[in-house]
C-alpha cells in the first residue's frame, strides 16, 4: 500500500524568510512594495505636518494671548483673582485697552485719529516678546522693557496720520506723552477689528493724568499669569469656578483663539487639501496591492502545488507567506514613514510665512499611524488571496484547471474593508472629508462593477460578427469570455482614473475658487466711524478718487436682550462663546437688498420686509435660534424687535463688511449709528492715489481707514503657497494612480499570453493580434474613463459644497474628455505593461501552459 508522504521537515519562519529573499530577487515584490510605500509616505507626510503645525499652535497659544492664562473682564478683576495667582506662586501683570482719540498739536497740524490705546504695568508680556525700533526705518529688537513715565510707543501708521516723527508729543485726553519708540510686533494683540487701529502704548502709571477711564468707558482689562503648568491649570480650575456663580458677568478665562483668522481659515483648507489627495492616495493604493497581490498568488500556483506533493503542510505554508507579508509589508511602511518625514519638510519650506519653520519636533504618533497603514494594506488586502495559496491541491501538478484563485469571502473583505476605513477616517482628520473620500470610492466600486458588466453584456449582444470587422469581433470575444476579468480590470481602471481626474477637478476648479474667494481686486481698505452728516461727502470723495464700487452699510451697536419674549443673559447658554455673544453689544445693520457675498442658507430674504431680521448661520446655531424665533435688540435704551425670516452664510475672511444680523429695511428708527465702508483704494501709483489716505483722513478726522493691503497680499501669497504644498503631495498620488493602471492593465498578462499563443499557434498574425488589443484596450479605457469622470464630477461636488464650502459647477465636457484620457493612459499602460505578450515564443508560452 503506499504511504502518503511525510511533512517537509522545515520551519515556517524558514521558508518565509526563503521565500522572500527568492521573490525579492526575481521582482515579484516591487509593485506590492511600491504600492504601500507610496501610500504611507503620503500619509505620514501630512501626518507629521499636522502633527508639528498642532504642538506648534499649543506652543504658541500662550504667545499669542501674552501669558499661561488671562482672565478678561470690563472692569476692573477683583483683587483676590491677583491675590489668589501670587499665592499659587504666579507670575502676573495687568493691561488695559480701548479705543479712544489721540491726537497731534496745533502746531503740528492738529489732526486726530482713533487709536487702540494699551497700559501696561511691569512684566509685560508674560509670554512672547515685545519687538520695537527707534524709528520707523530702523531695525526692530526685541525688549522687556515698557514705556518709560511720560512717554508712549506707537504704531508706524500713527506718524503718517498725523503728521508727527519721533520725539513729537501725542496728546491722549488731558495728557501729552513723548513719542518714543516704535511698536513692531505685539505678540498679544489679538484679532479684533479694534486691532487693525493704530496701537499706542503707555505705561499705567501714566492712565490717571489722561482722565480717559470714565465710568461709561468701554474698557477691556486683562490680567495674565504664568508659572508652572500644575499651578497655573489649578488657578485656571479656580477661576472657572468662581465665573459660574450668580451675578458674575462680563469676565472670562481666555483661551487661544486665533491671531489672523483669515490665516487660520487658509490654513484648516490648506489641510484638508492635503488630507484629501493623502486619502485618494491611501485608498489607489489599496486596489493597487489587491491587484498585484492576486498577480503573485496566480503565479505562485504551481510552486505551492509542488511544495504540497513534497508533503508541506497548509499550515506551514501559510504561515510562511503571512510571515513574508508582513515582513514585506514592516520594511515597505518603514520606508514610507522615513520618505514621509523627509517630504514634510518640503511642506514647512513651501508655506514658509504661513507657518514658523521652528515648529517643535512631531509626535510618534504619524510614525504609528503610517506602519498601521501600511500594514493593514498589505493584511487586509495583499494576504487574502495568497493565503489561497496554502489550499492549493497537490492535484494540480497534472492538472491545471483545480486549485484556482477564488474570490475572497465577505467576511474577509469585510474586516479588511472595516479595518482600513477606520484607519483612513482617522487619518483625515475630517469626518466628513474623510466620510465622502472613502464612501465615494466604496460606493464607485459597486458602480463600476455593475457598469462594466451591464457593458460587457451589451457589447457581446450589439457587435454583429458577421460584418463588424474581424479585430472588433476577436477583441468582443476576448472581453465577454473573461467577464469577471473584464469586471475587475474596468473597475480597477476606472479607481485609478477617477483619482486622476478629481485631482485635476482640484486643481483647475475647485483651487480657481479658492483663489477668487479672495480676489486680487478685494476691498483693502475699511472705513469707520463715518457719521450720518458726513455719509453723502464721504461717497462724493470716494467718487472723484476713482473708486466707483465700495460697501456701504450703517453700523448699529446694539445688545441681544430676549428670544421670543423671554430675556436672556449669559448663564442660560452653556458654550462659552455664546455666554461671551450674549454678554456683549452686537454689530447690526440694515439693508434693503441681499448683500451679493451672503447668500440665503435658510428661509427667505425680501427686500424691504418690515419686522424681519436676517441671522448668520453660525450665531443661529452658537444660541440655538431658528426660522420664526423673535429677537429683542437693546440699542441705546430703545427696545427693537423682529422676526427672523432667513439665515445668511457668511464668509469672514472675505475681505467684505458682514454682520450677524441684519434688517432688511432702509432704516431703523430713532436710534444712533455711523457708517462702515469697505473699498479698494486707487493705486497709489497713480494721481489720485499718491495721498488718497492723508487726504482722506484730512477731510475727514473723525475716521478710522484701516489699511488692509499688506494683509491681501499676504493672503495671496499664502494661498500660492499652499496650492504649491498641494500640488507637490500630488505627485504621490499621481504616482498611485499611474501603478494602478499599469497593475489593472497586467493583471491579465498570462492569461493573454496562453490566448494570443493559440491564436499565433493557429495562423493568427502579430499586426491582427496587435489590433486586437488596441482595440480592447481602447473599449476597456473608454469606459473607465467614462464613468471615473462622471463619478468624479459628483464627488468632487460633494467635496466642494460641504468640506471646501464653494460654490462649483464641474464643465459638461468633463466627462468625454475623462473618456479620451482614459483610452489614451489605458494604451500606453498597455504598450508598456503588455509589450512582452507579442514577443515571447509561442512554443515557450504552450510549454509553461501545460503539463
Amino acid at each position: 500500500m503506499t504511504q502518503p508522504p511525510s511533512s517537509l521537515p522545515i520551519r515556517f519562519w524558514t521558508l518565509g524568510w526563503s521565500s522572500l529573499t527568492r521573490d525579492w530577487r526575481a521582482g515579484e515584490l516591487r509593485l506590492l512594495m511600491l504600492a504601500v510605500t507610496l501610500a504611507v509616505a503620503a500619509l505620514t507626510a501630512v501626518g507629521f505636518f499636522a502633527d508639528r503645525l498642532q504642538n506648534g499652535l499649543v506652543r504658541d497659544a500662550r504667545a499669542l494671548i501674552g501669558g499661561d492664562a488671562v482672565v478678561s473682564s470690563d472692569n476692573a478683576p477683583p483683587a483676590s483673582f491677583e491675590a489668589r495667582a501670587r499665592a499659587l506662586g504666579l507670575s502676573t501683570t495687568q493691561t488695559l485697552g480701548f479705543p479712544t482719540m489721540g491726537r497731534a498739536r496745533e502746531e503740528e497740524g492738529g489732526a486726530a485719529r482713533l487709536v487702540a490705546l494699551k497700559a501696561v504695568g511691569e512684566g509685560y508680556p508674560l509670554r512672547g516678546a515685545l519687538r520695537v525700533a527707534e524709528a520707523p526705518s530702523a531695525p526692530d529688537a526685541a525688549t522687556r522693557e515698557i514705556p518709560a513715565p511720560g512717554t508712549a510707543w506707537v504704531d508706524a501708521a500713527l506718524l503718517v496720520s498725523l503728521n508727527l516723527k519721533m520725539g513729537d508729543p501725542l496728546l491722549l485726553g488731558d495728557a501729552s506723552l513723548r513719542i518714543a519708540r516704535i511698536i513692531v510686533v505685539e505678540p498679544d494683540r489679538g484679532a479684533g477689528f479694534m486691532s487693525f487701529a493704530p496701537r499706542v502704548m503707555l505705561n499705567a502709571a501714566d492712565l490717571p493724568a489722561t482722565g480717559l477711564v470714565q465710568p461709561a468707558s468701554r474698557l477691556n482689562y486683562r490680567l495674565a499669569v504664568a508659572g508652572n503648568d500644575a499651578r497655573v491649570a489649578e488657578f485656571s480650575r479656580w477661576v472657572a469656578q468662581t465665573l459660574e456663580q450668580p451675578g458674575v458677568r462680563g469676565m472670562r478665562l481666555e483661551s487661544l483663539e486665533g491671531g489672523r483668522p483669515e490665516m487660520q481659515q487658509t490654513l484648516v483648507r490648506a489641510e484638508k487639501f492635503l488630507n484629501l489627495v493623502a486619502l485618494l492616495a491611501a485608498l489607489l493604493c489599496a486596489v493597487a496591492v489587491a491587484i498585484a497581490a492576486r498577480g503573485f498568488a496566480q503565479r505562485h500556483l504551481d510552486d505551492c502545488a509542488m511544495l504540497r506533493v513534497l508533503g508541506l503542510s497548509q499550515g506551514t505554508m501559510a504561515r510562511a507567506y503571512t510571515l513574508e507579508f508582513a515582513l514585506i509589508g514592516l520594511f515597505a511602511s518603514a520606508l514610507g514613514v522615513a520618505i514621509g518625514y523627509a517630504v514634510h519638510h518640503v511642506f514647512v519650506l513651501l508655506l514658509a510665512g504661513l507657518v514658523e519653520a521652528s515648529l517643535p519636533a512631531p509626535g510618534i504618533a504619524p510614525v504609528l499611524l503610517g506602519l498601521g497603514m501600511g500594514l493593514t494594506l498589505m493584511m487586509a488586502f495583499g494576504l487574502p488571496p495568497v493565503l489561497q495559496l496554502a489550499q492549493v491541491p497537490p492535484l494540480r501538478v497534472i492538472r491545471r484547471d483545480v486549485g484556482q484563485l477564488k474570490p475572497a469571502t465577505l467576511a474577509v473583505l469585510g474586516v479588511g474593508l472595516l479595518g482600513f476605513a477606520a484607519l483612513l477616517l482617522a487619518a483625515s482628520r475630517d469626518l466628513l472629508l474623510g466620510a465622502i473620500a472613502v464612501g465615494g470610492f466604496a460606493g464607485a466600486v459597486l458602480l463600476f462593477a455593475a457598469a462594466s458588466y451591464a457593458a460587457v453584456r451589451l457589447l457581446r449582444a450589439s457587435v454583429n460578427e458577421a460584418t463588424a470587422p474581424r479585430a472588433l469581433v476577436m477583441a468582443t470575444r476576448q472581453l465577454s469570455a473573461r467577464p469577471a476579468y473584464a469586471v475587475v480590470q474596468i473597475s480597477a481602471l476606472a479607481v485609478g482614473l477617477l483619482a486622476l481626474v478629481l485631482l485635476v477637478l482640484l486643481r483647475t476648479d475647485l483651487i480657481s475658487s479658492w483663489r477668487n474667494a479672495t480676489p486680487p481686486d478685494a476691498p483693502n481698505r475699511f472705513v469707520i466711524n463715518v457719521q450720518p452728516e458726513q455719509g453723502e461727502a464721504f461717497q462724493q470723495a470716494l467718487r472723484q478718487a476713482g473708486v466707483q464700487r465700495y460697501d456701504w452699510y450703517p453700523m448699529i451697536r446694539g445688545r441681544l436682550v430676549s428670544i421670543n419674549g423671554q430675556s436672556v443673559n449669559p448663564d442660560d447658554f452653556a458654550s462659552d462663546r455664546a455666554q461671551r455673544l450674549v454678554d456683549r453689544e452686537f454689530n447690526l445693520s440694515t439693508s434693503t437688498t441681499l448683500p451679493e457675498h451672503n447668500p440665503v442658507a435658510a428661509g427667505r430674504w425680501t427686500d424691504n420686509e418690515a419686522d424681519a431680521l436676517s441671522v448668520e448661520e453660525g450665531l443661529a446655531e452658537e444660541l440655538g435660534l431658528k426660522l420664526g424665533d423673535r429677537l429683542g435688540f437693546d440699542i441705546a435704551g430703545q427696545i427693537t424687535e423682529g422676526r427672523i425670516t432667513s439665515l445668511r452664510k457668511v464668509d469672514w475672511g472675505s475681505m467684505r463688511v458682514n454682520f450677524f444680523v441684519l434688517f432688511p429695511v432702509a432704516q431703523v428708527p430713532n436710534v444712533p449709528l455711523s457708517f462702515i465702508s469697505a473699498f479698494r483704494a486707487p493705486d497709489g501709483a497713480s494721481a489720485a492715489g499718491a495721498n488718497f489716505d492723508n487726504t482722506l483722513v484730512r477731510q475727514f478726522p473723525n475716521i478710522t481707514n484701516v489699511d488692509m493691503s499688506q494683509t491681501i497680499a499676504q493672503v495671496q501669497r499664502v494661498l500660492g503657497q499652499v496650492i504649491s504644498a498641494v500640488e507637490f503631495l500630488f505627485a504621490f498620488t499621481l504616482a498611485a494612480g499611474l501603478v494602478v493602471l499599469l497593475s489593472a492593465i497586467t493583471a491579465t498578462r498570462g492569461e493573454r499570453e496562453r490566448e494570443f499563443a493559440i491564436l499565433r499557434a493557429v495562423g493568427a498574425g502579430s499586426g491582427l493580434l496587435r489590433q486586437v488589443q488596441r482595440i480592447e484596450l481602447l473599449g476597456v479605457g473608454l469606459l473607465a474613463g467614462f464613468l471615473a469622470s462622471v463619478v468624479a464630477v459628483v464627488v468632487g461636488w460633494a467635496l466642494a459644497r460641504f468640506v471646501f464650502e464653494f460654490s462649483w459647477t464641474a464643465s459638461p465636457w468633463v466627462p468625454l474628455g475623462g473618456a479620451i484620457a482614459g483610452a489614451l493612459l489605458a494604451l500606453m499602460a498597455g504598450w508598456w505593461g503588455l509589450r512582452s505578450v507579442l514577443r515571447t515564443p509561442v512554443v515557450e508560452t504552450l510549454r509553461k501552459a501545460t503539463v
